[in-house]
């Protein structure tokens, strides 16, 4: 079995088309409920094929030759899996609550790879 990261990225323009904001707060609040409920059932279907349950990714810095700096991305979470191929990890992620049911953008699926030896 390959591993596979998967990140979960979220635009502002994903969370705008959402109308998220908009939400009257008991509605957000079912919403999130209802989310997490499902978000919970996928990470139990899957169990089998976690290696990395991950979670919520924080504010980022990036190092380059240029120092240190903060800076923005995309990048919302993330999970390591175990699949066959790039097909099946991908085909886990079909309707996946992060976009489904939350205002995340999409899930970004690719193969870890061995580290080159020489």
């Amino acid at each position: 079995m390959a591993q596979f990261l998967a990140v979960y990225t979220g635009t502002p323009e994903a969370r705008t088309a959402s109308e998220w904001e908009a939400l009257p707060a008991d509605e957000m609040q079912a919403r999130e409920a209802k989310g997490m409920a499902e978000w919970g059932a996928w990470m139990e279907r899957n169990a089998h094929r976690i290696v990395l349950a991950g979670g919520p990714l924080g504010p980022t810095k990036r190092a380059s030759s240029a120092g240190i700096e903060d800076t923005r991305n995309n990048l919302v979470g993330f999970v390591v899996i175990e699949a066959e191929d790039h097909a099946q990890a991908a085909a886990l992620f079909a309707g996946h609550p992060h976009f489904a049911i939350f205002p995340g953008d999409a899930v970004e699926i690719m193969e870890c790879l061995p580290v080159p030896t020489r």
